[in-house]
């Protein structure tokens, strides 16, 4: 006889239903799955019954505080300096895109301001990058620390990127991989909650969100994008995390690399001083609110990019964590540029077909086992906005196996739009900014 105090199929009733979830039977639900006592049949019908009828800010919050409880919960309260100076934290989230390198030189600049930056990152799949992927191109890095290592080098360097540990949220560890073979990977409420759960359990103070928004990201129109920023703030701020997210544009590629070597030379471009535009003003972006949620204003972020402090905690940093800084990265073996076609302003580059190019020469995986290669990826020699001629080189691929360039070469053809001279295309990084006021 069960001794259990609800049934799945009644839950999955009352969701199929449009009725609301109680908070007893959504930290049950929540259990039971990690338990294995819910099926995951049951628990997919349930996602796509959450998926058509939604969710309210109750039962979304509910929802992702019973994922937390599923694990431990890390705390930062004790954190100070090697001198016993108390340490505020604070955390980048994205959403991911293409290109989008920025937590690299993100960390090790916010960290120059006396702020501590627990940064929990994860590995790609599909046409987005994956940060520790991209780190694991260092000779010697490792991703993975235990607690004690991660508060050690937060104490002594105030920046670490590392692996989330599996007693972080575990329940979304499996919803998440559900969701991925059930069709329901675009449920707002799941998607905001399966973040917020690892976001909060990681205990930070404050957190800034970056939602991407165009053809390169996970959500394609501005409105579903701002009504996912909006979730996620609610949450953020409904368990006491200072929160904010800005709404920024993913038509374009960031920068002028997608791959895994080649975006940690671009990003030690930016700390070096240098570096694209985009990448530049997105990391300055994010570092303000950052820094502006940990309670730190009026400093000039820009300025510890140009002189040096952020790339010594950034060599700090890597070193930490058994990264040579002096090794050569990784190079592909073989390459192949795509040039123009015709005369005019290029006025699109499309994301999208640019992450898959990367992905299909290697940078990438299909299934979370495979392996990538370092070297390989895409390195683009022109923006959007930018004049270019017939003939000009417009994007080199790179990769260790020149089988995979006919695949690749079609999607970078087609991701170009030149248009006559003259022509302005749209090309605001920073669409919105969503808080909690």
């Amino acid at each position: 006889m069960s001794t259990e105090t609800f049934d799945a199929v009644d839950i999955i009733r009352v969701k199929r239903d449009r009725g609301t979830l109680s908070p007893e039977q959504i930290d049950w639900t929540i259990d039971a799955y990690t338990r294995g006592v819910i099926a995951e049949e049951q628990m997919a019908a349930l996602n796509m019954a959450i998926l058509l009828n939604g969710m309210d800010r109750a039962e979304i919050s509910r929802w992702t505080t019973a994922m937390i409880n599923s694990g431990e919960r890390m705390d930062f309260s004790t954190l100070r300096t090697p001198a016993g100076l108390a340490l505020p934290t604070t955390d980048k989230h994205s959403t991911g895109g293409v290109g989008d390198k920025i937590t690299l030189p993100l960390a090790p600049l916010v960290a120059v301001f006396g702020v501590a930056v627990p940064q929990l990152s994860g590995r790609g799949l599909g046409h987005t990058g994956g940060t520790l992927d991209k780190l694991e191109s260092i000779s010697g890095w490792r991703a993975e620390l235990s607690n004690a290592e991660m508060m050690a080098q937060l104490s002594e360097v105030g920046a670490v990127i590392c692996a989330a540990g599996a007693s972080l949220a575990p329940a979304d560890k499996k919803l998440y991989a559900l969701r991925d073979v059930t069709g329901t990977v675009e449920s707002i409420p799941l998607i905001a909650s399966s973040i917020m759960s690892k976001k909060i359990a990681e205990g930070t103070g404050a957190l800034v969100l970056d939602v991407k928004v165009g053809s390169g990201a996970f959500m394609k129109k501005l409105e579903d994008a701002r009504e996912l920023a909006r979730t996620m703030v609610n949450l953020g701020t409904d368990a006491g995390v200072r929160t904010v997210a800005l709404l920024t544009n993913m038509d374009t590629p960031l920068g002028l690399t997608a791959g895994n070597a080649i975006e940690v030379q671009e990003s030690l471009e930016v700390l070096a001083g240098g570096g694209p535009a985009d990448v530049v003003e997105l990391t300055i972006r994010l570092a303000t609110e950052m820094l502006e949620g940990a309670g730190v204003r009026d400093v000039d972020v820009e300025a510890a990019l140009k002189d040096g402090r952020a790339m010594d905690k950034w060599r700090a940093m890597i070193s930490a964590q058994g990264g040579d800084n002096d090794a050569p990265l990784p190079v592909a073996k073989e390459s192949e540029t795509i040039y123009a076609q015709a005369d005019g302003v290029l006025t699109g580059l499309d994301a999208m077909d640019v992450g898959v190019a990367a992905w299909r020469l290697g940078a990438g995986r299909a299934r979370r086992a495979d392996p990538v290669q370092a070297g390989a990826g895409v390195r683009l020699h022109a923006k959007p906005g930018d004049v270019v001629r017939r003939g000009a080189p417009l994007a080199t691929m790179l990769t260790d196996t020149p089988e995979r360039f006919e695949r690749a070469r079609d999607l970078l053809i087609g991701a170009a739009t030149i248009s006559p001279e003259g022509s302005r295309p749209e090309m605001s990084l920073v669409l919105d900014r969503i808080d909690a006021s």
